[in-house]
């Protein structure tokens, strides 16, 4: 493509949808906090170590700013605004690290709730080890991870309470925040 040309995305995020004419060469990250306003997606190291800009696209977890506007064309994504109800009920994993302790700065808060949510809707039951593996990709710079453990398995017991957690979505073919391969 020419410089200075634009593609056209339809994007649903967070319950809206949205017909934007982006650069290619726009990042998600960027597209949801500069045109959209979503910003309680923080950007943090802008090279995808750092996991803050997790966000879900397609039922999966992706770091936001590894990942094209022009890639969640036709895509859901949910940002952690995203997450409480429509009245303005936190969901079990806001309301767990609100009740754990689990931020301090609260910078990469959102990233850590976003791969949490992502980790609860492929195993309901996670021991802490595996919630250890899934946040690997989320760095904390402030916390010694012991409570946001604590409150990933205080949300998925809540949401075990309330009832199975949904069943994923179509794959997005994009990276995932482990950097593991999405299944086939």
């Amino acid at each position: 493509m020419a410089r200075g040309s634009t593609a056209r995305i339809a994007v649903n995020v967070d319950g809206t949808d949205h017909l934007d004419e982006v650069e290619p060469r726009l990042l998600l990250v960027h597209y949801l906090r500069d045109r959209l306003g979503r910003t309680g997606t923080p950007i943090g190291c802008d090279t995808g170590n750092c996991g803050a800009c997790t966000v879900d696209l397609d039922g999966m977890s992706v770091k936001s700013c590894q990942v094209l506007a022009v890639q969640a064309d036709g895509g859901r994504v949910t940002t952690i605004q995203g997450l409480a109800a429509p009245d303005g009920t936190w969901h079990p994993l806001q309301r767990a690290f609100h009740e754990q302790h689990a931020l301090q700065c609260g910078y990469c808060t959102p990233g850590m709730i976003m791969a949490a949510r992502d980790l609860l809707t492929e195993n309901a039951d996670p021991t802490p080890e595996q919630v250890r593996e899934a946040l690997e990709g989320n760095l904390c710079r402030c916390t010694g991870y012991q409570n946001i453990v604590r409150a990933v398995l205080a949300a998925a017991a809540e949401l075990r309470r309330e009832g199975a957690p949904q069943p994923r979505s179509a794959t997005a073919n994009v990276p995932r925040t482990s950097g593991q391969e999405a299944p086939a």
